[in-house]
């Protein structure tokens, strides 16, 4: 692969349920060592075009492109498997294991299929990089919901993904937290980590994103650096309503 290659091509991919068109002909790409925010108002489709690449629904027509490789049909653990790790908008762990053991799980379906020793050593070189080694032994339903995020995240980067999708990942956090989280994915980009985020944190985007796509009723309506494609008028009308909306 070439670094003009994109890792993800998203074609005229297209989503109806029933009469409603929630992803109408969608087409972005993601580079390698980019991160895309992909925003829109509430309903848009954003997190229909998280379910789409990841596996979670199949596009009524479309290509959805990993490296070159077209995802469509395969079943979720394939696309995971392929390249694709995912966090969700309601964090999703497993409360009553400890936060190492969640990892863990992470590595035993990855790509290298991790157990034993090297699984244990692996879960705790990934809890070192979010910051939370101390939290090895501790029951993942008894961590702060920052921590439960990161958790979620580890559990994401076992799989070695090629993209990984953040939805909303940054939501509910206070003012302390958000900055926290906003350095940490900071630091993957700056490891070559490649990422998709859905997220409403204005502040975050113009941080962290080297490009959006914002949509609006299904529809692309912008794709380009933040500041420029948050400043379109139609984008402003549709969703932002002002600058910091």
């Amino acid at each position: 692969m070439t670094a003009a290659t994109p890792i993800l091509q998203v074609e005229e991919l297209t989503r109806s349920f029933g009469g409603l068109v929630a992803v109408n002909e969608l087409s972005f790409h993601v580079n390698p060592g980019e991160i895309v925010g992909l925003l829109g108002p509430n309903g848009s489709g954003k997190t229909t075009v998280m379910n789409l690449v990841s596996g979670a629904l199949k596009p009524n027509r479309g290509r959805i492109l990993l490296e070159g490789r077209n995802l469509v049909g395969m079943p979720a653990y394939a696309i995971a498997r392929a390249g694709v790790a995912r966090t969700f908008q309601l964090v999703r762990i497993m409360g009553s294991l400890t936060c190492l053991e969640n990892v863990k799980a992470g590595l035993a379906f990855g790509p290298a299929r991790l157990a034993g020793a090297k699984a244990d050593a692996e879960a705790m070189a990934l809890l070192e990089r979010i910051q939370m080694a101390e939290f090895a032994d501790q029951t993942a339903g008894d961590l702060t919901y920052i921590n439960q995020k990161r958790l979620e995240l580890a559990r994401a980067l076992a799989l070695r993904p090629r993209l990984l999708l953040l939805d909303e990942w940054l939501a509910g956090l206070n003012p302390s937290e958000l900055q926290q989280a906003i350095e940490l994915l900071r630091q993957l980009r700056n490891d070559g980590a490649t990422m998709v985020l859905v997220e409403h944190v204005m502040d975050a985007i113009r941080s962290l994103c080297d490009r959006v796509v914002v949509m609006n009723a299904g529809a692309k309506i912008a794709d380009g650096p933040p500041e420029q494609a948050l400043a379109e008028r139609e984008v402003i009308r549709a969703y932002l309503g002002d600058d910091d909306a």
